[in-house]
């Protein structure tokens, strides 16, 4: 067994590699970048050694500085997790020149399976089914233009050296098409530093179903079952589960073997993934899948075939690189039950998905109902240089129905506050009626992004609780002094407060009378409502107009946030003698709704602009966000460069009336 593992990753990966070395007896090195200082991977390691500054392209990305520290601290090998440095085969040949093992398939192998299209080519030449498509080395628009209209819109256009949803577009028909490359290949070079992309057929009634390969130094290879990743929103996986639903048996037996043979055509050993495309519009059939790409990596989804198969894929991992044979055989393996894994991130669902950053001041992860890797902690800074993803939330059960309501309920738990998350549209998605059912498909997310992502109003409970929080009326007395419990007391009167909440812009007016006991008339919008209130802990039992409620109530700094059956709801507090402070301008500004790069600029001051039209895009958090005009007008001003680094609320362009737009 290996001694002294670095791993060159950061985040929840970096945490869950440590926890099974830890288990096996085998010593840890973490690096850290500026930002990561104080991360909760660089506490779980014995070691830990800073390797730059907060940019990945400064610290994570360094091969050089990574295998130098790996060296000081005497470590044998390196885990590269997922992403970075974890399927770059100049990486791993550098580690195994220093003396090193490299946790992870050979260089060779990587390459093969690096680029799309070599792979594609590949594995037609081993016997695996296909997409169609082009996957030659002719960049030139105009060919893949008329690479697209032979294959038949709709088509995916697909950077050859990508993953996790970068690069790709979908394009419906010619007209979107060459604007849908140049924003893909833009993407895939600032993700991938290859801007080159592969056209293939989009199918229309999708499912992405991906099989678990791991192979060894001694040439064996086995399949761990499929993970349906279907559930996904821009390419980017949101909820996996397994087995996959549906999955006749026959069909699961042909894509195991295609795997197995993927795999075997380029001596695979360690963890892989081969991810297929399956035409689900006639239910799942043996011969309706093909090939789109390998991972040459542990996945983030891998916890789930952990579920269900009773493996440490990590665990197996440090076998193979310690030279060892696999474990198990093939017949030694099978399915126990039903896995899903859900993606918590620091995200804005009802914000159209911006990706949210700032201090999680509270944070709490479902403790016994659920398995949860995450790499952070309450007080931690979400940066805007890494993904935002803040845990995985895995359930598992019997069968999909008791894994999958596992799963909602395990959602109701999570409590933040500081940075926005996707919890409340990852609950919806488990009750959404589709895929509730075991129907899910690629598209399913955007079909139903309105209902997933809709914002719920605040209901009267919240506001409610929210208003006697503010007025202090759900503090935790510690005094004896009889007179210090009387909440709202007044000598000659029925007591009475009044309290103005801000909530989402709006101003929501309160007042209320305390009646003894827990119990308060309470007046919102005129309606007076009476309800009894109870405290458990932090659990707040709420009778309203003889309806009873449980509630959680978190302060943060001038804010406090409401917690309902997986819904929240943040308010503040006006203050009377401060003056409506109105955004200036309206609808004449373009401002970043995010921290972020300027990536492009279409905006010159002078030019007449219609709205909608596309003035600037930003790239954050390994996304890229297209700024649309708000209106029809003349660009007066602008205010950034192409290349610049800007904070969340920054003004890009400023706009002004236009006689052509017929608002002179």
């Amino acid at each position: 067994m290996l001694k002294k593992v670095l791993i060159a990753n950061r985040g929840e990966i970096a945490c869950r590699v440590i926890r099974t070395c830890h288990r096996l007896g085998v010593a840890t090195v973490a690096v850290y970048s500026d930002a990561d200082r104080d991360a909760l991977h660089v506490s779980l390691a014995g070691e830990a050694v800073h390797i730059g500054a907060s940019p990945a392209a400064e610290s994570y990305l360094r091969g050089d500085i990574i295998i130098e520290a790996a060296r000081k601290t005497g470590a044998d090998s390196i885990h590269p997790g997922y992403g970075f440095l974890s399927e770059n085969p100049d990486f791993a040949e550098a580690v195994a020149s220093a003396g090193l093992r490299f946790i992870g398939p050979s260089p060779k192998a990587i390459r093969a399976m690096g680029l799309k299209d070599a792979a594609k080519a590949l594995m037609e030449k081993a016997g695996v089914p296909v997409v169609p498509g082009y996957h030659g080395s002719n960049q030139a628009p105009d060919f893949l233009q008329a690479e697209a209209e032979r294959i038949g819109f709709p088509i995916l256009i697909k950077a050859r050296a990508g993953g996790g949803g970068k690069g790709m577009r979908r394009v419906e028909d010619a007209a979107g098409f060459k604007e849908a490359l140049a924003s893909a290949q833009r993407e895939a070079q600032a993700a991938f530093g290859d801007a080159a992309c592969l056209i293939e057929k989009y199918i229309t009634h999708p499912r992405h179903i991906e099989i678990q390969v791991f192979g060894d130094d001694h040439g064996n290879v086995v399949h761990l079952f499929e993970r349906d990743c279907s559930a996904q929103r821009r390419h980017q996986k949101v909820i996996e589960e397994a087995p996959a639903p549906g999955m006749p048996e026959e069909m699961r037996r042909a894509m195991g073997e295609a795997a197995v043979k993927a795999a075997e055509a380029i001596s695979y050993s360690g963890a892989g993934t081969i991810e297929f495309i399956a035409d689900a519009s006639e239910g799942l059939k043996a011969d309706r899948f093909w090939f789109m790409e390998m991972n040459t990596r542990l996945q983030v989804e891998h916890p789930v075939t952990e579920a269900i198969t009773g493996v440490d894929l990590v665990e197996w991992q440090l076998r193979v690189a310690s030279g060892e044979p696999l474990p198990k055989r093939q017949d030694e393996l099978s399915i126990h039950g039903w896995a899903f894994e859900a993606r918590l991130y620091a995200e804005d669902a009802e914000r159209g998905f911006l990706p949210a950053t700032g201090t999680l001041t509270h944070l709490d992860l479902p403790e016994t109902s659920a398995r949860v890797d995450s790499g952070v902690r309450s007080g931690d800074h979400i940066s805007p240089f890494y993904d935002p993803m803040i845990a995985k939330i895995i359930t598992h059960g019997p069968d999909r129905a008791t894994a999958l309501s596992r799963l909602s309920n395990a959602l109701r738990e999570v409590r933040t506050t500081g940075v926005t998350t996707n919890a409340a549209f990852l609950r919806r998605l488990t009750m959404q009626a589709d895929f509730a059912q075991g129907r899910p498909d690629t598209g399913l997310i955007d079909r139903h992004l309105a209902e997933l992502t809709m914002v719920h109003a605040a209901p009267p409970e919240a506001i409610a609780l929210a208003a006697l929080a503010f007025a202090g009326a759900l503090r935790l007395e510690t005094s004896a002094d009889p007179w210090a419990s009387l909440s709202g007391f007044r000598l000659w009167s029925d007591a009475a407060d009044f309290v103005e909440l801000q909530h989402r812009g709006e101003h929501i007016p309160v007042s209320f009378s305390a009646e003894g006991d827990g119990q308060y008339a309470v007046t919102i919008e005129n309606k007076i409502r009476h309800l009894r209130l109870s405290r458990s802990a932090d659990t707040y039992s709420l009778e309203i107009d003889g309806l009873s409620h449980r509630l959680h109530a978190v302060s943060d700094d001038e804010t406090i946030t409401v917690f309902q059956g997986g819904e929240n709801w943040q308010f503040g507090l006006i203050d009377p003698l401060a003056g409506d402070d109105e955004a200036a301008g309206g609808g004449d500004r373009v401002i970043a709704p995010m921290p972020g790069l300027v990536k492009l600029l279409r905006a010159v001051p002078g030019a007449i602009v219609t709205k909608g039209e596309t003035l600037a895009v930003m790239e954050a958090m390994k996304m890229e966000l297209t700024l649309a005009a708000p209106r029809d007008g003349k660009i007066a001003d602008v205010l950034v460069a192409e290349g610049e680094q800007v904070a969340e609320g920054t003004v890009l362009l400023v706009l002004e009336p236009s006689a052509e737009s017929g608002d002179a």
